[in-house]
C-alpha cells in the first residue's frame, strides 16, 4: 500500500467532515438559542494495525509515523449566546449555560410523548389555548404537563416563570437544570433529547429574561476563518494524493519499462 495515499486520505476525510460541522454552525448564525458543534480529531493507527488482512506486512519506520488523523467524535458547544432584546412579552432567555425549558414532542414512528429540551423561549398560545414554543410543540410545567391557558386573554411570563393572566398566576414554565451536559444529544429543530436516565433536575430559581431571547452562539466571523482555514488543508491533502497517484503512475511505466 501507498502509505503517503493513505496518510493524505486520513487528512481528506477528516477535513471534509470538519468543514460540514462548520458550514452547518455558520448557517445557523441566526437561529435562536442555537448551539454549535465541535469537530473533533483523534490519531489513527499505523496501517498494519489496521489491516486484517494476513498478508500484510509491517515495516517499523513507516509504524512510527502513525497513521494521520481520524474524525473524532462532534460534541456541542454549550456557551450561552447574546441577549437580544425583542420587548415581547412571550419572548424569554435562559441566561446561564445549563438551563433548559422542556416541551412535549409526539414521536412520529410510536406515537408516544417524548420530553425535548430547547433554548428557544419564543412562546406562543395555539388554537386550544396551550403555551407552545414556536415549533408548535406544549411547553412544559414542572409536573411534565403542557401549560393550559384561558383563550383569547393577555398572557405575560415573569422573571421566575410564572405565566399570568388578568394578574394571576395560571402556570409555571419548567426551567431544568442539567448538570452532565455531554449526555445530551441534538435532536433536530433546535431541540435536545436524552439517551438513558433523565438528567433533568428542577431548577427552583430559574434566571429568566423576559421581553429577549437569546442569540445563536455561533461567531460568524470566527466560523468563517475555521472554514477558510479547514478548506485550505483539505485541498492540500487532496493535492498530495495527486502528487503520489503521479508517481505511483510514472514508477510503474517507467521503472516496468526499464524491467
Amino acid at each position: 500500500m501507498n502509505y503517503g495515499l493513505y496518510l493524505s486520505a486520513g487528512g481528506v476525510l477528516t477535513n471534509s467532515h470538519r468543514q460540514d460541522v462548520l458550514a452547518n454552525n455558520l448557517a445557523n448564525v441566526n437561529t435562536v438559542g442555537f448551539k454549535p458543534d465541535l469537530a473533533s480529531a483523534m490519531a489513527r493507527k499505523p496501517e498494519s494495525a489496521e489491516a486484517t488482512s494476513p498478508l500484510s506486512t509491517s515495516q517499523q519506520l513507516l509504524d512510527r509515523l502513525g497513521g494521520g488523523v481520524l474524525a473524532g467524535r462532534t460534541r456541542t458547544a454549550f456557551t450561552p449566546g447574546p441577549l437580544q432584546q425583542t420587548g415581547r412579552d412571550l419572548d424569554t432567555a435562559l441566561t446561564d449555560h445549563n438551563s433548559f425549558f422542556a416541551v412535549s414532542v409526539v414521536d412520529s414512528a410510536t406515537g408516544q410523548n417524548s420530553i425535548r429540551l430547547t433554548r428557544d423561549g419564543r412562546f406562543n398560545t395555539d388554537a386550544t389555548g396551550q403555551l407552545v414554543a414556536m415549533s408548535g410543540h406544549p411547553v412544559l410545567g414542572p409536573d411534565d404537563l403542557p401549560i393550559q391557558l384561558a383563550p383569547g386573554v393577555p398572557v405575560q411570563i415573569t422573571g421566575q416563570g410564572r405565566v399570568m393572566q388578568e394578574g394571576s398566576v395560571v402556570g409555571q414554565i419548567q426551567v431544568a437544570t442539567v448538570n452532565d451536559l455531554p449526555s445530551l444529544e441534538k435532536a433536530g429543530s433546535n431541540l435536545f433529547a436524552f439517551t438513558g436516565a433523565d438528567p433533568r433536575t428542577p431548577n427552583l430559581q430559574p434566571s429568566i429574561q423576559t421581553g429577549a431571547i437569546e442569540g445563536s452562539a455561533t461567531n460568524a466571523i470566527a466560523t468563517m476563518m475555521q472554514i477558510m482555514r479547514t478548506t485550505k488543508a483539505a485541498t492540500g491533502n487532496a493535492n498530495l494524493i495527486k502528487y503520489h497517484d503521479s508517481m505511483m503512475e510514472q514508477a510503474i511505466n517507467t521503472l516496468g519499462r526499464v524491467a
